[in-house]
């Protein structure tokens, strides 16, 4: 038994295709506290890790089928597994072989034969990293930034907050691939209307609900950090009305004001006249205390903000 002063808490997905390696290490993470987690080989993995949410992946890089690189790829494909700490354990100590660790997604490396002393300090490590993280997450979700970060090079989502991931998966599915090209192409039609300073346009709807999403600098060249927002048209309805105290049809005027349709516009979609939508305008510009139609979508768009 290996002799550990600190129980500790998490999970660990042990992938090895080599029945003493995972017997030696199984032993040692269920001896310290771990809940452990058996793959012995690329496939299993992939499943074991999207059904059981590990903290961190120890992964041998030679396996029958699909290898730990190959393995590692497609962790860190998917939105469910892409944030899991990945080591690697290898026999290869070679610059090639860890470069391509490392290529592959990998966040370290242990060189076997295997020293569990060693493989428990680095979990440990990235346990705690992977924590404070999911931390900062959580945090962003708990006052309501549902936030992620896009490689601009690919599309692909580097980290998401829960509420992000949530958001994504209910508009966009399960897939990796849609998900991926859809915010590609928001990306690029948002970029551009910043640029020409238009509104930034919708990111998906349904159901009378509407996914928002801000496009802001991350501070790093290579992506962008996006915060989304879920509107739902009735809540935003009855905010709108009850806030500035306006009669229903006043309420889906100045909502459509918003979005900058014009009054002939929110006439054909509310089935009135576009004398009647300025009629509603003008009780809306009084009620509001403004003038015109861009302070009046802006006082708006700040209640809905609040």
């Amino acid at each position: 038994m290996i002799m550990h002063e600190t129980v500790q808490e998490g999970t660990v997905l042990i992938v090895d295709d080599v029945p003493e390696n995972l017997s030696l290490l199984h032993d040692a993470l269920d001896d310290v506290g771990y809940r452990v987690l058996v793959a012995t080989n690329g496939e299993s993995a992939l499943q074991i890790a999207r059904t059981g949410r590990p903290d961190v992946i120890l992964l041998d890089v030679l396996m029958p089928g699909m290898d730990g690189y190959a393995a590692a790829h497609g962790l860190k494909a998917e939105f469910c597994t892409q944030h899991i700490p990945i080591i690697f354990m290898t026999g290869l100590s070679e610059t090639e072989s860890v470069v391509a660790a490392f290529a592959s997604g990998g966040a370290d490396y242990v060189t076997k034969p295997i020293r569990p002393r060693e493989v428990l300090a680095r979990i440990a490590a990235h346990m705690q990293n992977a924590r404070q993280i999911r931390q900062a997450r959580s945090a962003l979700d708990t006052f309501g930034q549902a936030t992620l970060s896009v490689r601009i090079s690919d599309g692909q989502v580097s980290w998401q907050t829960p509420q992000a991931r949530s958001l994504l998966d209910k508009y966009f599915g399960c897939s990796n691939d849609s998900a991926q090209g859809c915010l590609m192409d928001w990306i690029d039609k948002a970029s551009q209307a910043m640029q020409e300073h238009r509104e930034v346009p919708v990111m998906a709807e349904q159901e009378g609900q509407r996914l928002l999403g801000s496009l802001r600098d991350s501070g790093h060249e290579h992506s962008w950090l996006i915060t989304l927002r879920e509107e739902n048209r009735t809540v935003a309805l009855q905010h709108l009305a009850t806030g500035f105290h306006l009669t229903a049809r006043e309420a889906e005027v100045l909502y459509w004001l918003i979005y900058g349709k014009t009054n002939r516009d929110i006439g054909d979609i509310l089935g009135s006249s576009h004398r009647t939508v300025n009629k509603h305008l003008e009780h809306i510009f009084e009620k509001l205390g403004v003038e015109t139609r861009t302070s009046a979508a802006a006082v708006a768009m700040q209640k809905l903000r609040a």
